[in-house]
């Protein structure tokens, strides 16, 4: 298609975008929240969830959608469809679900489900008119893992909210998540328990521009 193409395709897409068609897509790590967080959204504007939340990793094996979430703040709407995603890993192991306690041949299928769904979370990353990077704020934010999710928004140019979760637990260390990616906001925030949502639905309107 080439570069005007490309240039042309994504004016169309920006000057027909109808209220509602904003898609904002949850990203990160396997295990930061993306699903919880997701879950607490649509819980609060909607009243159902998106997924299952669990402790093993790689639960959320496919891309969720909720559709026409309508949130408000300070007398302004803002209305999206909610794109929950796998977890990003650079590396996944079948012999790493073998030890959370699952069969040998469950294992090797969730393996395989969770490799087509980084893949599938990567592609949709073109469709993304903002995304939100959920990190556990308690890890190293400096891995290979977070430093290609940011690499490949960067490149597309697409607007970027960093959400460091579970700042409910004492290693929660917002400061160094800040210090990992100074470019971008970044919002503290416990999706289990509901602490900072506020400040994180205001932030929506500031990366949506609306």
């Amino acid at each position: 298609m080439g570069i005007f193409g490309n240039f042309l395709k994504k004016f169309l897409k920006s000057l027909f975008k109808k209220k509602g068609e904003i898609k904002l897509g949850l990203y990160g790590p396997p295990n930061g929240g993306k699903t919880t967080l997701a879950n607490k959204i649509s819980m609060d504007w909607l009243g159902e969830e998106v997924g299952i939340v669990s402790g093993i990793a790689h639960e959320t094996r496919e891309i969720q959608i909720k559709e026409q979430i309508t949130i408000k703040s300070k007398g302004k709407e803002l209305t999206f469809n909610l794109v929950d995603t796998p977890g990003i890993a650079t590396k996944i192991d079948y012999e790493d679900f073998l030890k959370a306690g699952i069969k040998e041949k469950e294992a090797k299928t969730r393996a395989k489900e969770a490799t087509k769904g980084v893949i599938d979370a990567i592609k949709w990353l073109d469709d993304m008119d903002a995304v939100v990077i959920v990190l556990d704020g308690t890890k190293d934010p400096y891995s290979q893992v977070n430093i290609t999710i940011i690499g490949n928004l960067e490149a597309r140019k697409i607007p970027v909210l960093i959400v460091a979760n579970k700042i409910d637990l004492k290693k929660a260390d917002i400061k160094k998540v800040q210090a990992a990616f100074p470019q971008y906001d970044v919002i503290g925030i416990s999706a289990k328990y509901g602490k900072n949502i506020e400040d994180f639905y205001e932030a929506l309107f500031k990366i949506t521009n609306q």
